[in-house]
């Protein structure tokens, strides 16, 4: 005991130490200190660097300067076509081998995850704990491949078409159109979604955080000089550093929604199994202001683009084209425009409440309490008890479906007032995502820290 003693005393004098320092800088420093994490956070750092870089190398078939070219002389893609460039960090317009980024794992786990309320097998597999997690993850893995092998197609049919993704100045950006070069271009944009699947699995497993949210969180940071600069460029300095100073404002204005929550105290009734005592705790149920994340928003943005895509292609070259296309072109097109906002933040708040309901069931939260002897104190058990939930869930959904929509406009109305580049960087899905994924890294990194005696990040 004696030979311990110092070296314990030296490990707490460390300690101390450590935490007398208070700076965000050093809480890094400390971080780096740790070898095991050190070693997550370089992995996770390089699988980053590979993917960026993945995001520059253009696919077999394609012409990178006139690409660079048509892109330079294009308007602000809207849309959804603007969505998934963003959350491909600019690859989708430059046909890289990583175009399609990891929209298609979104839009497969989004799908999954919908269909547990319609097929019986997925409810079950979603009940059964890891190994039904397990299951539906594989599943979400062959539907990524199925709809990248959809989704790349589309993308080349609008390549062999470019004047559909960079305007009409634009004629040509395919070498060859050959059946050949088209299915070497589809298998190499499929595989190019297959890694970027892989990448954000062995991030989850040895590196920092969620693997899938990192990758999203570097495709949109790697949108954010730019746009930015297009400001400084298009509007001055003025209007440069007001736009900064704004987004600070919004950033904490989303870090404080995004923290906060409604806490509904449960308590636990004591009872005997065998000779031990069991209950008799208390904990809550949180409930968060903005339960639906940033999907209500996805959802929105891609169903409007529809339209605009589908009147793309029955645009007539000799300008008379039919009501519809004409109805569509003049409404949906310009995102600036009231009637745009207005049913723009219709949808979003229509697919809050729709995707709260399906991913929160107060009558199966109610029988599980039940079940194990849970109660709400004040509150009868059963159904008293999910009529509540339900009650607290609707009156928190609504600040929640506002606050996405106001959100969700600014770089809307960004458009209109500045002239700003459609990914305007503080607002919408980029300031949604960047955010939660942040806050929860953070979180990750900061556990870890605790564990080993360290001060974390969030003080």
């Amino acid at each position: 005991m004696s030979t311990s003693r110092p070296r314990m005393t030296h490990l707490d004098t460390d300690a101390v130490c450590e935490r007398r320092d208070t700076t965000l800088l050093s809480a890094f420093g400390r971080a780096f200190r740790t070898p095991d994490l050190r070693k997550k956070l370089l992995f996770t750092l390089g699988i980053i660097a590979l993917y960026r870089l993945g995001a520059h190398v253009p696919t077999p078939g394609v012409s990178y300067p006139a690409v660079q070219q048509c892109q330079a002389n294009a308007p602000a893609n809207t849309g959804f076509l603007g969505l998934a460039n963003l959350f491909s960090g600019g690859a989708l317009l430059q046909l890289s081998i990583f175009a399609l980024g990891i929209m298609p794992y979104i839009t497969a786990s989004i799908i999954v995850q919908l269909l547990t309320v319609v097929i019986p097998r997925f409810e079950t597999l979603k009940k059964e704990g890891q190994a039904g997690q397990a299951k539906m993850t594989q599943y979400t893995r062959y539907l990524t491949i199925g709809l990248a092998v959809l989704q790349s197609s589309t993308l080349i049919t609008f390549a062999q078409n470019p004047s559909a993704l960079f305007g009409s100045g634009c004629t040509s950006i395919l070498v060859d159109e050959s059946i050949t070069t088209i299915l070497i271009m589809v298998l190499t944009l499929t595989a190019g979604t297959g890694l970027v699947m892989w990448l954000g699995e062995m991030i989850t497993d040895k590196g920092i955080g969620n693997g899938m949210s990192i990758l999203i969180f570097t495709s949109i940071a790697a949108t954010f000089p730019g746009a930015l600069w297009m400001i400084r460029q298009q509007n001055g300095w003025a209007t440069f550093l007001a736009v900064i100073a704004m987004g600070f404002l919004i950033i904490a204005a989303v870090v404080f929604v995004e923290q906060s929550q409604r806490r509904i105290p449960v308590q636990y009734a004591k009872r005997m199994v065998g000779r031990q005592m069991y209950g008799g705790t208390s904990t809550y149920i949180p409930i968060k202001v903005n339960m639906a994340g940033v999907i209500p928003v996805i959802f929105a943005s891609s169903l409007l683009a529809l339209p605009m895509m589908v009147a793309q292609f029955n645009q007539n070259p000799t300008g008379q084209s039919a009501g519809w296309v004409t109805w569509i072109t003049t409404n949906l097109a310009d995102p600036g425009k009231p009637g745009y906002m207005m049913l723009y933040t219709a949808m979003i708040v229509f697919f809050t409440f729709f995707y709260v309901s399906i991913t929160f069931n107060p009558e199966e939260v109610a029988d599980n309490m039940k079940r194990y002897g849970g109660f709400i104190p004040g509150i009868r058990a059963g159904r008293p008890t999910a009529e509540y939930l339900q009650y607290v869930l609707t009156r928190i959904t609504v600040p929640g479906a506002i606050y996405l929509a106001i959100i969700s406009l600014i770089p809307l109305i960004a458009i209109a007032a500045i002239n700003a580049d459609v990914n305007f960087p503080f607002g919408g899905t980029s300031i949604l995502i960047i955010v939660g994924v942040g806050l929860e890294t953070v979180k990750q990194i900061e556990a870890q820290l605790h564990q080993r005696r360290y001060e974390g990040f969030l003080r």
